[in-house]
């Protein structure tokens, strides 16, 4: 079970607004706690690295992104209403009506987001999706001249709201995708701490991962950590609510523990020492299959530098990218545990050579 302080650090860590390529706040938490167990520093990227065992070897990396999807200003219209595009993939249905804040320069702005009455609407319009286009946020201002006193074009926002508990250590938030990867590698890096193996293990929250067509953060951190193996954490679709199809995405239930992924980047080598340890730990996992890529930082990981032997750890989320993502604390706790055990099986002699 996650201990109070852990479960306290990880709720500020949550409602601490940080889009992709705006990570900073939520960085300077995550450095603060990793800096009692840990040699931590940070990248131009953005990145925060936390080393455990530094002389070591070899050297693994775990890896959880630390940025979540959001919104930026793109225009201010002669009545102080803003508009906005988004930072990541956003279901334009989940955002009307919300509260956002934006974090301008000189200190957070409230507004809210508005659509067009239904009352208003005709009838072929009410069975329309919305679209961002349609939508505009109102901070109240009266004029564009006294909007820009408060917001530029080029200002992040994030929904407002802050996480939440429910039963059965259900924890609800807007940034469980993947501020709980970031989380759980640290958490995993510090039990590691209290009982080293032979492996220098770094922990990085890497950034722009919503946004990372290109590597984002993840990619710059594989070269800068310089790793042999890595293990990246990050949710994945839970499929034990309705209107899921478990045929084409397997059975993965919030509770249920960590969900391993097998697949064309996955090393099979590293794969089988996460099974070990769940085995050997007693751990409930279930398998995900990927033909392909992963849409997740695992993709830039394992071509960097002459190739990273690599694996994907998911934690099941409900209601992925929406204002109100749901996960499973005790999922969180045996993710974290299963990564400290994987980590210390992990010794000099461990070959991941392809073979």
């Amino acid at each position: 079970m996650l201990a109070p302080d852990a479960v306290a650090f990880l709720k500020t860590l949550l409602d601490t607004p940080g889009p992709s390529g705006f990570e900073a706040a939520p960085a300077r938490v995550w450095r603060e706690r990793a800096r009692t167990f840990a040699t931590v520093r940070g990248d131009v990227a953005g990145n925060s690295i936390a080393t455990v065992n530094p002389g070591g070897a070899p050297t693994v990396m775990l890896a959880g992104h630390i940025d979540e999807i959001g919104l930026i200003v793109t225009y201010i219209d002669d009545d102080g209403y803003l508009y906005f595009g988004a930072i990541g993939g956003w279901d334009a249905q989940v955002l009307v009506g919300q509260r956002v804040r934006i974090l301008a320069r000189g200190g957070d702005v409230v507004g809210v987001i508005g659509k067009k009455p239904i009352h208003l609407l005709k009838s072929e319009d009410r069975e329309r999706a919305s679209k961002l286009t349609d939508l505009w946020i109102d901070i109240g201002a009266g004029t564009r001249a006294e909007a820009e006193t408060r917001v530029t074009v080029g200002d992040p926002a994030v929904v407002d709201s802050r996480s939440v508990d429910l039963p059965n250590q259900r924890l609800v938030s807007r940034s469980i995708d993947n501020r709980i990867g970031a989380f759980v590698v640290l958490e995993a890096l510090r039990r590691y701490a209290e009982s080293p193996g032979e492996a220098r293990v770094a922990a990085v929250a890497t950034t722009q991962e919503e946004i990372a067509y290109h590597g984002g953060g993840a990619l710059v951190s594989a070269f800068g950590v310089e790793p042999r193996a890595a293990i990246v954490v990050d949710v994945t679709f839970a499929t034990d609510h309705p209107g899921v199809e478990k045929k084409e995405l397997g059975e993965h239930k919030l509770g249920g523990g960590p969900v391993l992924t097998r697949g064309s980047i996955i090393s099979p080598v590293l794969l089988d020492v996460l099974r070990d340890a769940a085995a050997r730990a007693g751990i409930p996992y279930s398998m995900h299959a990927a033909g392909r890529d992963t849409s997740t930082d695992a993709d830039a990981i394992h071509i960097a530098r002459e190739g990273v032997a690599t694996a994907l750890v998911s934690v099941p989320n409900r209601y992925m990218h929406s204002p109100n993502e749901m996960v499973s604390l005790e999922d969180l706790d045996r993710t974290a545990e299963l990564l400290a055990a994987a980590c210390r099986a992990i010794t000099a002699q461990t070959d991941f050579t392809a073979r």
